[in-house]
């Protein structure tokens, strides 16, 4: 199995530099691929700011690479419930921070936008503190 590098995420999404595309897209062939939740977490950072992808964009190309046969993503159940949840107006690291916690009968944050979005969610409870 090999791990891969978010640098290895965006170019295979992106081709914005084709030599690097193909050499990244080389890399999923064969092998298992682990991605980390903190890969995807700044894939979609870099794609937002650097690239200015909208959400729906950021949605299809990261479920278009965890969909891949090979692909095994680090706590792919949390993953799931982030991308559901991005999907539906939450910030990405938001999501996984929320869906790392799903356990907890409470999340506390000071963001009350996080807060007021994560009320419509079948989530545990964000208050503000």
């Amino acid at each position: 199995m090999l791990a891969v590098d978010t640098n290895v995420v965006v170019r295979l999404l992106t081709n914005d530099d084709p030599a690097q595309a193909r050499r990244a897209a080389a890399v999923f062939v064969g092998d298992d691929i682990f991605i980390p939740v903190t890969v995807l977490l700044e894939t979609e950072w870099v794609l937002r700011y650097a690239y200015g992808l909208d959400r729906f964009a950021i949605l299809r190309g990261l479920r278009g690479v965890l969909g891949l046969p090979q692909v095994r993503p680090q706590d792919p159940v949390r993953i799931a419930i982030a991308l559901d949840w991005y999907e539906h107006g939450l910030d990405f690291g938001d999501a996984l921070h929320l869906a790392a916690s799903r356990h907890a009968e409470r999340f506390v944050t000071f963001d009350l936008k996080f807060a007021r979005r994560a009320k419509a969610l079948a989530a545990p409870e964000v208050v503000v503190a």
